[in-house]
């Protein structure tokens, strides 16, 4: 093993194999590090009272993620077994809704750089550029070209935050090895005005590629990351509506690609729909859907929910009739001349409707939804909202994250080396997500597990995945005899190993 390691002060400064004041007696002498660390040695437990209480003491919540990146750039180890074992607390640090600032300030805040940058200028050598990465055993990339940053537009080349942030979810919440995820950022420009005049900008300072140019370069990025990271799973994330419904057609049938913010979200919305049925005993086939959005995720949403209508019975034109959709300039109506291809499916035969009231960040708070009704809201949202206490009732908000999906998807995706990432996968996972919802849960309005059993949560939908994968003949891999052993033996544990 000691072959392998970097060696004397060089091993203290590798995430992956530091263990810090954690490394034994023995380890200290035989890794020639004696004398460079204090000479108490800690458990990983001693080591998280440390990184906790720091952490706590920090004075925001852009200050916490800092924390926790810089925890990540010295000890990789600690730092998952302190989010697994802290994930309702530290989810929102290392993800939503702290990680949209962390983008805002991603060149201000900018530390040690992780993933790969391929930009319009490596156009007919983005092979090479993958090939600078020091692994060819990539399991999963998540990409971004910046333009659509969660619900803050173009961030350009500062959009990197958000590939490092969910693939650390797809290590925290599924156990997908970090040394096999890859964040990649497209930087091919941004229109954001006030990018292009910061000195600190991490991007390029031009405006956006776009047509052909921008085709040939994503063209050539899929086919180089086919070749470079054979059966590496792609999930497109954050990229511009206009070029999100086309990437996703064009290449899920070519490789190994899905795009969260389309499927992910309307999988985890479907889970809910599913317990939400639970609590009110009609079947999803009898509801009306009012989606407020028309874009990646509201039409995601409508496309998967219309889907799961059909297997209940409805025909298609009838499950198109109870989705509606509503965006920037109303409902979405037949008599509109300005819909885009993935809006006119659902547009409804109904007269224009342009007014809806809007707040700046959530439609309606969760104390707002269950007073306006007395009671009878079901509620969740993406960020977490507070228990809420009326009358003698106390209803807890469910938190539809993503994270619930992804992860265990991408996970079962791996476990069954799936060539192709069809909607069937998320509509298995939707189902498990809703199954893995506790009658109690569901008597405070709850409409999905608790985050503190997504490792659970996770291996369940990543045997739905794989058993589906293998059973449509998507997967590239043999059967395992006994499938929930396989993919719990692929589930990274963050422990400390033993250095001789």
């Amino acid at each position: 093993m000691k072959g392998s390691l970097p060696s004397g002060e060089h091993l203290l400064h590798d995430p992956r194999f530091n263990k810090g004041t954690a490394f034994t007696e023995a380890e200290r002498d035989a890794l020639g590090i004696r004398g460079l660390l204090p000479p108490r040695v800690f458990t990983m437990a001693q080591q998280q009272v440390r990184v906790l209480g720091n952490l706590r003491r920090e004075p925001t919540d852009l200050e916490k993620y800092i924390f926790m990146a810089a925890l990540l750039d010295r000890n990789e180890t600690l730092f998952y077994r302190t989010v697994i074992d802290n994930i309702q607390e530290l989810m929102p640090i290392i993800y939503t809704p702290t990680v949209g600032k962390a983008c805002q300030e991603f060149g201000h805040i900018f530390r040690r750089s992780r993933g790969l940058y391929v930009t319009g200028e490596d156009r007919g050598g983005v092979a090479d550029v993958l090939k600078n990465w020091p692994r060819r055993d990539v399991a999963v990339i998540v990409v971004t070209d910046g333009e659509r940053i969660l619900g803050l537009g173009d961030l350009g080349a500062h959009g990197m935050g958000i590939p490092i942030g969910k693939l650390s979810l797809y290590t925290a919440c599924a156990g997908i090895d970090p040394a096999r995820c890859l964040p990649i950022m497209l930087d091919v420009g941004t229109e954001n005005e006030t990018l292009l005049g910061d000195e600190l900008y991490t991007g390029l300072m031009h405006r956006r590629l776009r047509g052909e140019a921008y085709g040939d370069l994503l063209e050539e990025f899929v086919t180089s990351v086919k070749r470079v990271f054979p059966g590496a799973l792609i999930q497109f994330e954050d990229f511009a509506t206009h070029n999100a419904f086309g990437l996703l057609a064009k290449y899920r049938e070519r490789a190994c690609v899905f795009n969260d913010d389309i499927q992910g979200t309307a999988a985890v919305t479907l889970a809910g729909l599913y317990s939400a049925g639970r609590i009110t005993g009609r079947p999803l086939s009898q509801e009306h859907i009012l989606l407020f959005g028309a874009g990646e995720a509201g039409c995601g949403i409508a496309d998967l929910v219309t889907s799961a209508m059909t297997r209940q019975g409805l025909s298609p034109e009838e499950a198109r009739r109870r989705c509606w959709l509503f965006d920037s300039k109303g409902l979405v109506v037949r008599a509109r001349d300005d819909l885009k291809p993935h809006k006119r499916a659902f547009a409804q035969e109904h007269p224009p409707v342009a007014d809806l009231l809007e707040t700046s960040r959530s439609e309606c708070t969760a104390e707002e939804a269950y007073s306006w009704t007395e009671g009878r809201a079901i509620f969740a949202s993406g960020s977490p909202f507070s228990p809420v206490v009326l009358g003698e009732s106390t209803f807890v908000p469910g938190q539809g994250n993503n994270a619930y999906i992804f992860p265990g998807v991408g996970l079962g995706v791996v476990a069954s080396g799936a060539r192709h990432v069809t909607d069937e996968l998320f509509t298995v996972a939707a189902t498990t997500l809703a199954h893995m919802t506790e009658d109690s849960s569901l008597r405070t309005g709850t409409v999905f597990p608790p985050l503190t059993r997504i490792r659970e949560v996770s291996h369940a939908i990543a045997m739905a995945v794989a058993e589906e994968a293998f059973d449509s003949g998507l997967a590239t891999g043999k059967r395992p005899d006994d499938l929930s052993e396989h993919v719990r033996s692929m589930m990274y544990e963050p422990v400390y190993p033993m250095y001789s």
